[in-house]
């Protein structure tokens, strides 16, 4: 039985550079924000999504274009949708540390999850 890939994250542009920098420090993952790439905030979804394919990354975002992509192509290749509304940053890395363990632990079997402000949902 092998053993389960270390997550990879990319963190959609409506999130703030600092989630990348808390699950980085918190979880000792390789975490990417749009912010990073050539395009920064302009990456189109579709660069996205290759990018989470060919690196195998856990798209984190409030963008319900790549929960459509996702359920329909199956891309990209894992998917976190951030449901909480407007939310500040300090109220969203709380709500991060607070499911961080459910996270990465869901994610191991898992392909699609939602955060909201109270629940870690699995879907599919």
């Amino acid at each position: 039985m092998s053993t389960a890939e270390p997550l990879r994250f990319l963190v959609d542009a409506q999130l703030p550079r600092r989630l990348a920098h808390f699950l980085a420090f918190h979880t000792a993952c390789d975490c990417l924000h749009t912010l990073d790439l050539p395009a920064a905030n302009q990456t189109q979804d579709g660069s996205i999504t290759q990018l989470s394919m060919a690196e195998k990354r856990v798209v984190i975002t409030k963008d319900a274009d790549f929960v459509n992509s996702f359920l329909l192509h199956g891309q990209p290749y894992k998917l976190l949708l951030v449901s909480t509304g407007n939310i500040s940053t300090t109220d969203l890395l709380e709500l991060f540390r607070q499911f961080l363990p459910q996270l990465t632990k869901l994610f191991a079997h898992h392909t699609y999850l939602e955060l909201s402000r109270t629940l870690l949902v699995t879907h599919r």
